[in-house]
């Protein structure tokens, strides 16, 4: 077998094509638990774990979500790779083995024998095929699916364990989406049985099987009792030791908490981090903690917009933003201050490209401001051949701390921010036409192939319109390089060339968590989200 050795990381489930998600979600394998709370009793079989999310999924179809059905589809399936916690390295599991070739263009795949759909059909290599077909397949109109799967130009199955790829270029970045619930295996015997409903009756090959869905209610899902094929991190390689695992959509963070303190739920994830440090000091409750990867939250300019084509002026923007501050205000100090795009929980990022960045100072702010024509007027704003510089800053409910301190700072120097709230239905619609002349945004994803989608000049998120033949060429490189060392260089050089053209502004890096009523254990952050297969309920 010829192994592939080098590093990578998993995406969030439904992340990087999603820009919904990309804003508000998002998760990495770096997990802590405080020792007091490790647990060592012995597990037990029985009983429902409750787990509440912001989000009710769009529909249980893999193919057909736009990405927030992501966690609820997940537990449903499985994948080709996982991510090894220990190492980061990409490994087989509904695979036994596979290799790619030298010019990274064709992947082949061994499945696993033995393993069956959660309706009994047996899982082959022509169950990808028919899966990956049918993303493909313009007819099925498929959405975040059929974005992921574009790097795939055609698929084989010469026997029933033998998978062939043939991808149009090398693509390392792929690894991660072969390790998440968008490429997981659908049985085409369901979904023609099913039709129109297969998003309400989904069939799969993981741990959990589909019972019911409740909209408002939450999604039934039973243990699988076949199920023998679980990754080499888990304790359990069998079925779950829960009976059921319910998963509620609970939008807001608060009313979360108030179900998890009642009782009425077990587990509530995206908790501001004001919460997380009042549950990390009751034994009630456990917090698990974690940097999210990818993107942190970014001031992007619209470089559309005239003020903004001119680097100095975007210098002076960098300059005006107190990081320290808004990681205070906003995180309670929890968060880290961001000197690049890139998070450091992400392949790719070195603390030296500290140094390239721009140290907080007005004083130098204003004099770019003044020397790029830019004056302060009699009313205190800054003007130049008759035009103010009064800017929107489209933001949204989630951000709005971020606005208001934004606003002040860049007012100091004489800017006149506006702030412009919308809910996320319609920021969506404004950002991505490009009705902004300021906005914030965050991308969770584990691999440092985000930063193609928001700064390559045909990104699917490049939002603020960035158009660089220099920076176009090392991201392409970064994601057609196989070796890890080489990528890791071109995507420092992605970084620095971002910081020295000023075109977005890195604010911080911040945390999600996730809390636990403490008679549930075994609740782990392993690959792409919390997994509950080793998870049981004590009396």
């Amino acid at each position: 077998m010829k192994k592939n050795k080098r590093k990578t990381y998993s995406v969030f489930a439904g992340g990087f094509v999603t820009l919904c998600l990309f804003l508000v979600v998002g998760c990495s394998s770096q997990t802590t638990v405080p020792a007091e709370q490790q647990e060592s009793a012995k597990p037990k079989s029985g009983g429902t774990i409750t787990v509440a999310y912001p989000y009710e999924p769009d529909t249980l179809d893999a193919h057909m979500s736009a990405g927030p059905a992501g966690v609820y589809t997940w537990l449903l399936g499985g994948s080709l790779l996982y991510k090894d916690p220990a190492s980061n390295e990409y490994k087989s599991s509904l695979a036994s083995d596979y290799k790619i070739s030298e010019d990274g263009k064709t992947w082949t795949f061994t499945i696993r024998s033995g393993i069956t759909f959660h309706d009994g059909t047996p899982l082959t290599a022509k169950s990808f095929k028919e899966t990956f077909e049918r993303a493909l397949n313009p007819q099925t109109k498929a959405k975040t699916a059929a974005e992921v799967m574009t790097p795939i130009k055609s698929v084989k199955a010469p026997d029933h364990q033998t998978l062939v790829l043939e991808l149009h270029e090398p693509n390392t970045a792929f690894l991660d989406s072969l390790g998440n619930y968008i490429t997981q295996p659908l049985s085409l015997k369901a979904i023609e049985k099913a039709g129109e409903d297969y998003g309400r009756s989904p069939v799969g090959v993981g741990p959990w099987k589909f019972e019911s869905w409740n909209t408002g209610e939450g999604v039934t899902y039973v243990r699988n009792e076949a199920f023998q094929w679980g990754e080499p991190y888990y304790e359990n390689q069998g079925p779950p030791r829960a009976d059921k695992l319910v998963i509620k959509a609970i939008a807001d963070s608060q009313l979360r908490l108030s179900a998890l303190e009642s009782g009425a739920i077990d587990v509530a994830t995206e908790i501001p981090v004001k919460d997380a440090i009042y549950y990390r000091n009751n034994s009630k409750y456990r917090v698990i903690e974690r940097l999210r990867p990818g993107l942190g939250l970014l001031m992007e300019m619209n470089l559309k917009r005239p003020p903004f084509e001119d680097i100095q002026v975007r210098r002076a923007f960098h300059m005006l933003v107190n990081k320290e501050a808004i990681v205070q205000a906003v995180t309670q100090g929890e968060g880290e201050v961001a000197h690049t795009p890139l998070s450091p929980s992400t392949l790719g990022y070195d603390k030296s490209l500290e140094k390239y960045g721009y140290a907080y100072n007005v004083n130098e702010a204003k004099k770019l401001l003044d020397d790029a024509g830019w004056k302060v007027n009699g009313s205190g704003v800054r003007e130049k051949d008759g035009q103010t510089l009064s800017l929107n800053l489209l933001s949204t409910a989630d951000f709005d701390k971020e606005a208001q301190l934004l606003q002040a700072m860049l007012g100091e120097a004489g800017i006149n921010i506006m702030i412009q709230n919308l809910e996320i239905a319609g920021y969506m619609q404004e950002v991505v036409k490009g009705n902004f002349d300021v906005t914030l945004i965050s991308g969770a994803y584990d691999d440092p192939d985000i930063l193609y989608f928001y700064f390559h000049s045909s990104g699917a998120y490049n939002l603020s319109g960035v158009k660089d033949d220099k920076l176009d060429a090392l991201l392409l490189k970064g994601r057609t390089t196989l070796q890890t060392n080489v990528r890791k260089q071109v995507y420092m050089d992605v970084q620095k060339h971002l910081i020295e053209q000023a075109y977005v502004v890195p604010l911080y890096y911040d945390k999600a968590f996730t809390v636990i009523n403490s008679r549930v254990k075994g609740v782990k952050w392993t690959s792409v989200m919390p997994t509950y297969n080793d998870s049981w309920i004590e009396n």
